[in-house]
C-alpha cells in the first residue's frame, strides 16, 4: 500500500490498571503494523472532552483504527467515540456505535440474545430473576458494563440466594451497576471471527483449560487469570486448540452460533463470542465482544496464528473492511 494521508489509532486508556495498560500495548502494536503497511500512523488518546477529539481529527485522517474500550475508565461510555466518528463522517475500524452500546450493556445484550432465540444463562437484574431460581444453584456476579473481567474473582460465584447481597457489595467497592447470572459449571470456549474480502470466517476455536484448580475454587476466567502475572489463575488457565474429534459437532455449533450472534449485533470486521458449555453439551452465550483484545499474547492473536495469520494480516483485514465500507457508501 503506497503511503497516503495519516491513519489515527484511537484509544481511551490510562496505564493505571493492567487491562488499561494492555490497550496501550495494542495501540503501539497496531500503529507499528500500519506503518509497515505504508500508512503515516499516529496514536491519539480520547477522554470525556469529545470536542477536543473532533478538533484533533481535523484535517480528517483516511481512517481511524478504533481501540477505545472505555473513557476515563468507564466501560459504559465505549460507544461515544465511534458515535463521534460517525458524526464527523470519519471511517473507522470495527463495530458501529450501536453495536458497542448493545454489547457493552450486558443486560441489554442478554435480552437481545434471548429475544432472538439464543441460549444465555438466566439472570438477576432490576426486575429480579428472568427464569428459574432454585435453591442450591450457583450464580456469578458481574459488572453490567465492564469487560476484561473487572471486579470478577473467586468470590464472584455464590449461591443464588446470596447474589443480591454480593451485587450490592461489589457496587459499593467498584462502582457501577452489577447483575448475576446462573453459573454454568462446564467448559469455556472463545470463538473469534475475522472478515476479509471473501466474507466472515470463524477462527480456530479455543477452549480455556482450568488446570489443577482446587475443588473450592470456581473454574472461571477472572481478573487475576487475565491480568495478574505469576498468579495461580494466570498460570493455570491455558487455552488449547487441538480438541478431540468427539468435539467436532460441538465446534461446528459454536461457530454457527458465533456467526449468528455477530450478525445479530451488527458487528463488523472482527469480534469474539464467549461460551460456556454445560455437562449436557449445550452451549450458552456469555457475551459478545465487539472489540476483542488484539495484543500479541491475547486469545484473538493466538487463534489467528493457529489459522496461519500474522497480526499484520489481521490488521490488514480489519483496515480493508473499514475502507471497503467507506468505498461502498461513496459508490
Amino acid at each position: 500500500m503506497a503511503k497516503r494521508h495519516r491513519a489515527v489509532v484511537l484509544h481511551g486508556a490510562n496505564a493505571d490498571r493492567p487491562d488499561e495498560a494492555d490497550t496501550i500495548v495494542q495501540a503501539n502494536m497496531v500503529a507499528d503494523a500500519l506503518r509497515r503497511m505504508g500508512w503515516t500512523s499516529t496514536i491519539l488518546r480520547v477522554d470525556l472532552d469529545l470536542s477536543r477529539l473532533a478538533r484533533r481529527l481535523s484535517p480528517a485522517p483516511v481512517f481511524v483504527f478504533n481501540l477505545v474500550e472505555s473513557l476515563n475508565g468507564d466501560g459504559r461510555l465505549v460507544h461515544l467515540a465511534p458515535a463521534v466518528l460517525e458524526h464527523l463522517g470519519v471511517p473507522f475500524t470495527g463495530a458501529p456505535s450501536a453495536a458497542h452500546f448493545a454489547t457493552t450493556d450486558k443486560l441489554l445484550a442478554k435480552r437481545l440474545l434471548r429475544g432472538a432465540g439464543f441460549a444465555t444463562p438466566d439472570w438477576f437484574g432490576p426486575e429480579g430473576w428472568t427464569g428459574e431460581c432454585r435453591a442450591g444453584r450457583m450464580a456469578i456476579v458481574k459488572a453490567v458494563s465492564e469487560d476484561a473481567s473487572l471486579g470478577i474473582d473467586s468470590g464472584s460465584v455464590v449461591p443464588v440466594a446470596e447474589a443480591p447481597v454480593e451485587m450490592a457489595h461489589r457496587a459499593a467497592k467498584y462502582g457501577g451497576d452489577w447483575f448475576a447470572e446462573n453459573f454454568i459449571d462446564g467448559r469455556e470456549f472463545n470463538v473469534g471471527i475475522l472478515a476479509n474480502a471473501a466474507g466472515l470466517h470463524v477462527l480456530p476455536i479455543a477452549e480455556i483449560m482450568f488446570v489443577d484448580f482446587p475443588a473450592d475454587r470456581p473454574r472461571i476466567v477472572d481478573y487475576e487469570a487475565k491480568w495478574i502475572e505469576h498468579s495461580f489463575a494466570y498460570g493455570h488457565t491455558p487455552r488449547r486448540f487441538d480438541l478431540p474429534a468427539s468435539d467436532a459437532e460441538l465446534l461446528d455449533e459454536l461457530g454457527r452460533l458465533a456467526l449468528a450472534a455477530f450478525n445479530l449485533f451488527g458487528l463488523r470486521a472482527y469480534g469474539r463470542v464467549d461460551f460456556r458449555v454445560d455437562r449436557k453439551r449445550r452451549p450458552w452465550i456469555l457475551e459478545v465482544n465487539a472489540n476483542p483484545c488484539l495484543a500479541p499474547d491475547a486469545g484473538f492473536a493466538a487463534a489467528a496464528a493457529k489459522a496461519g495469520l500474522t497480526m499484520d494480516d489481521v490488521i490488514r483485514c480489519i483496515v480493508e473492511v473499514a475502507l471497503h465500507k467507506e468505498a461502498s457508501a461513496a459508490a
